[in-house]
């Protein structure tokens, strides 16, 4: 079954081009102009995935971007946000929030395509095998869940894959560049691709309480996840 993408856009000229370019590449689209219709459009109906622009009437993306994460019934829905070029500010906002990649305009619409396929594919890829236990927290890669010390912890899909692939290195540093190909499904392209991986490390290790101090940052080269005392 087609994925169903919800694109968040006031802009009637770009919703209608991601819309296009969207449904020729095969999804299902749902489109919305203001981020309190957003929210209640997924209330009512669920997507796959929330392509969400920032500046919107009445309710800016950061703010809808807050209120789904705060949601437990959308906590882990994909998200990707939509920011003008000069808004680096409000882009790392929204990675602290949650979003799950950022897309800077003015944009192609391949690109758009494409960054919406790596976030659905990771998000939905099937898991197989044994959980990955390490230390208190346990990575149940069949249910997609993770438990610290037997209670759960919502992630979102972006911030399991990067503890996933943390723990599975098993206290081997990972770089920026690797984790970026691994996670996000793209190579770095500045500073700001780098900031990415640092603010979702910095979200994985609050929620992950004291179990998130073995996220180590291995200075100039990435990250390592520390074997349990």
């Amino acid at each position: 079954m087609a994925s169903r993408v919800l694109i968040v856009e006031d802009e009637p000229d770009i919703r209608d081009l991601l819309a296009f370019h969207l449904e020729r590449a095969g999804y299902h689209v749902a489109k919305s102009r203001t981020g309190a219709d957003a929210l209640r459009q997924i209330a009512a109906s669920p997507p796959d995935l929330v392509l969400l622009d920032l500046m919107l009437p009445e309710m800016d993306g950061l703010e809808v971007c807050r209120r789904l994460r705060g949601d437990p019934r959308t906590a882990s829905l994909p998200i990707v946000m939509l920011t003008a070029k000069g808004e680096e500010i409000d882009r790392v906002l929204g990675l602290e929030l949650g979003a799950d990649d950022y897309i800077v305009k003015p944009f192609s619409p391949k690109e758009v395509v494409a960054r919406v396929r790596a976030v659905l594919r990771r998000s939905h890829a099937p898991a197989s095998g044994a959980p990955i236990v390490s230390g208190r927290v346990t990575i149940d890669l069949g249910r997609h869940a993770v438990d610290v010390a037997g209670a759960r912890v919502e992630l979102t899909p972006k911030e399991f894959d990067l503890l996933r692939a943390l723990a599975e290195a098993r206290g081997r540093v990972l770089s920026r560049e690797f984790l970026l190909d691994r996670v996000w499904g793209y190579a770095a392209a500045g500073e700001i691709e780098s900031r990415t991986v640092d603010v979702h490390v910095r979200r994985l290790r609050m929620k992950l309480g004291d179990e998130g101090r073995r996220i180590a940052t291995v200075k100039g080269v990435g990250y390592r996840l520390e074997p349990s005392d």
